[in-house]
């Protein structure tokens, strides 16, 4: 979190902006409130999408679609823009918490059997998208929220819409690269399969602090990386032993071989413990420090 920059509004879509939460290559993201107080996460979307003529319709009915999906393990869409609102925007409840990977940056790979909770947690977050008929396709460590209760699975909404367009851009790739599906690469298909094959590279990443197709300490070209993706292998050699099988599985090229995330549940489940018991060594002192953040904003009235 970090103050406001001089060019931003004090408001968008009636509700005022009161700090930066980050940028990512679909837009700026800020902290808000409602009237009530309850915190938000507002999320604005950049202005090259909406040259797209079919962009704003898909917005609408993707971000109204992810509000079917009501579990433990999404955030609630609160609002979004009207047609014709420039910019485009979407606001979510805000949970002060890190990203997995904000966290493994930070402090490195996480532990086995925080691991395995993680990937349990995160595919019944997926199945709970799945069964609701979507897909999220942009799993990945940036869009995972290390949160008291449960991991969460964040922002699906404006990336179906984005995928639509099948654009893929460095830097801010829609599906990001070192997580997308080989389908997703070659043929721009993107359904449940591939998310089960992101959550397995997500997990690679939280196990071993890089993804399934990198070198520790490499920087490959998004091309080098997605070429990788199509044609080569996973590379598992640092993932705890008991989780090979299982991601080697969900890694598979061929999306039919893959498990389901139902499946990938069950086969994490046996020897998962519950995320509230095996957190990552420090996280309750992290989320105490940014709920205290939080809690000493100033009150803002709304716009």
């Amino acid at each position: 979190m970090r103050s406001l920059d001089p060019s931003d509004p004090p408001a968008v879509g009636g509700y005022p902006l009161l700090a930066r939460l980050g940028e990512g290559g679909m837009g700026q993201v800020f902290l808000s409130r409602t009237s009530s107080g309850r915190p938000l996460a507002l999320k604005t979307v950049r202005s090259e999408f909406g040259l797209d003529p079919g962009f704003e319709e898909r917005f609408a009915r993707e971000i109204a679609s992810s509000d079917q999906v009501r579990s433990p393990w999404t955030v609630s869409v609160v609002d979004y823009s009207a047609p014709g609102q420039r910019p485009q925007w979407l606001a979510t409840e805000y949970v002060a918490a890190p990203t997995l990977a904000d966290r493994v940056q930070r402090h490195g790979p996480l532990p086995e059997a925080t691991v395995r909770a993680l990937g349990a947690e995160l595919a019944e977050g997926l199945r709970a998208v799945h069964r609701a008929g979507l897909a999220h396709r942009d799993v990945k460590p940036s869009n995972v929220l290390l949160a008291r209760r449960h991991p969460l699975l964040i922002d699906f909404g404006i990336a179906r819409a984005a995928d639509d367009t099948r654009h893929t851009r460095t830097g801010g790739v829609i599906g990001s690269p070192g997580y997308m599906a080989p389908e997703q690469i070659t043929g721009g298909a993107a359904a449940e399969p591939g998310d089960v094959f992101a959550l397995a590279a997500v997990l690679v990443y939280a196990a071993t602090g890089h993804g399934p197709f990198l070198r520790r300490g490499e920087e490959p070209s998004a091309a080098q990386l997605l070429y990788r993706i199509v044609h080569e292998e996973p590379r598992l050699d640092d993932v705890p032993p008991s989780l090979v099988p299982i991601l080697t599985d969900c890694l598979h090229k061929a999306p039919r071989s893959r498990p389901t995330a139902e499946e990938l549940m069950e086969r994490l489940g046996p020897g998962a413990g519950e995320w509230a018991a095996v957190p990552p060594p420090g996280l309750a002192e992290d989320l105490a420090a940014r709920e205290a953040e939080l809690r000493a904003l100033p009150a803002a009235p709304t716009a």
